[in-house]
């Protein structure tokens, strides 16, 4: 691992996206709260939330963090039968936040997926990606 011992502590904050498309029947069954394994945002949230939380024990070299804030949002597109998942995660650490960020994305697009396989296999997850991250050494970045 990285030794981050001599940095300081300053706040950090990154944000990530991605996206989960399902086909109509599916998405139509989960946005009126039908699917047989429950409420499949409400899950997946928590997933979430656990994903970033459990981030240093699945990833290599990544370090333990206290983190301080875990927001995670859902965006359904019915037009195009879609899921767009953001989080947003904050902590007052001597490295980033970026890896809990995606980490949160996944977590919770594996779980809408396992909530709605029964009815349709043909889910996508897709565009997983940083969108922005404050504070560090590194400075800011925000996606074009």
């Amino acid at each position: 691992m990285v030794d981050v011992g001599g940095k300081g502590l300053t706040e950090r904050i990154a944000m990530a996206r991605g996206r989960v498309q399902l086909g109509r029947k599916v998405f139509r069954l989960l946005m009126q709260g039908q699917l047989p394994k429950g409420d499949v945002l409400a899950v997946a949230k928590i997933a979430g939330i656990q994903g970033a939380k459990k981030t240093s024990e699945i990833i290599p070299l990544c370090h333990p963090l206290s983190i301080d804030r875990i927001d995670v949002r859902f965006h359904p597109d019915p037009e195009k039968n879609e899921i767009a998942v953001e989080a947003e995660v904050k902590a007052m650490e001597r490295t980033g936040v970026e890896m809990e960020a995606l980490m949160v994305v996944a977590s919770a697009s594996l779980t809408i997926y396992d909530m709605c396989k029964g009815i349709d296999k043909s889910i996508v997850i897709s565009d997983i990606r940083l969108v922005s991250k404050r504070g560090g050494k590194s400075g800011d970045y925000h996606l074009d």
